[in-house]
């Protein structure tokens, strides 16, 4: 017992210098709580956090040839801002080189019960991989679009109130707020931000050209100028007014085309189901005829 009681600190002084024995350093403990922590658990050698630092570089980079060779040009941290997803760059990258990796398990698992020929079973085992990644990059971008879309339909009906509210004798500031407290849609979801942002101490035109910046959308981008004019012009109600009006005719022309051209592909299949009959009974004349001069 005595000789147990002896050996039993340096047997405690030895297992401290193994990590997984070893208490945590009163640095590491603090560390989540102070400004830029990085959580409350320690970043270990396998922790969730130091696989994400090794991979995410990565990831980001590859995913970023990958989607630049295939024609996306826009940046994605800016189309993940448009539509306020909680996911930053690094993360959607993981996410999708991760599930791109599960593609490419997944058809491997397949081609070892099919046994299909060789070029079959590389072309599952390139394409499975690839055409995960595009998918996800696809849908990150058709949510783009459609958050694009969605504002630009808004923003009609958006700067006629803000028209009404400034010719009603409110500052820029009350309208806006006025705007994003009592909105429910994708504009008034911005403004929203942007407000917060004027919270945070910028002035009410440099957070709505923020929200045009990341918004992306020309009539946003004409209209945010004359807001702009706020501190200049007398009469601000009035141009926001003709602002609004033209954004509107903008949008009336828009669906004037899609109507148009839904129009126009309703035809499509009519006029084919029409040719094919008429091409095959015009076949049958013309094939006699021919047997008639090549036997003369």
């Amino acid at each position: 017992m005595l000789a147990g009681l002896l050996a039993w600190p340096g047997a405690a002084l030895v297992l401290s210098e193994a990590r997984w024995f070893a208490r945590r350093p009163l640095a590491d403990r603090l560390r989540p709580y102070a400004p830029g922590g990085r959580g409350v658990e320690a970043r270990g050698i396998l922790s969730v956090e130091s696989f994400r630092d090794v991979v995410g570089p990565m990831a980001r980079e590859v995913g970023g040839r990958l989607s630049r060779l295939f024609g996306v040009s826009e940046e994605l941290s800016a189309r993940l801002v448009r539509v306020h997803s909680p996911h930053d760059v690094t993360s959607f990258r993981v996410r999708q080189c991760g599930a791109a990796l599960g593609g490419l398990a997944t058809a491997g698992l397949v081609c070892a019960a099919t046994q299909p020929p060789a070029l079959i079973a590389v072309l599952i085992l390139l394409g499975t991989p690839l055409l995960v990644f595009l998918v996800l990059e696809q849908r990150i971008a058709a949510q783009s679009a459609a958050r694009q879309r969605r504002v630009f339909l808004e923003l009609p009906v958006i700067s006629e109130q803000l028209a009404m509210l400034l010719t009603a004798g409110y500052s820029l500031g009350a309208a806006l707020n006025r705007v994003a407290a009592r909105g429910r849609g994708a504009c008034a979801e911005d403004l929203r931000i942007a407000m917060g942002r004027v919270r945070q101490g910028l002035t009410e035109v440099d957070a709505l050209r923020e929200w045009a910046a990341v918004a992306r959308v020309d009539a946003l981008d004409r209209l945010v100028p004359v807001l702009a004019l706020n501190s200049e012009a007398a009469d601000l109600g009035r141009l926001v007014s003709d602002e609004a009006q033209t954004i509107r005719a903008d949008v009336q022309r828009q669906v004037v085309e899609t109507m148009e051209r839904r129009s126009q592909s309703v035809w499509v299949p009519v006029t084919i189901a029409t040719l094919v009959p008429g091409v095959i009974l015009l076949a049958i004349p013309f094939g006699q005829a021919l047997k008639l001069f090549t036997s003369g």
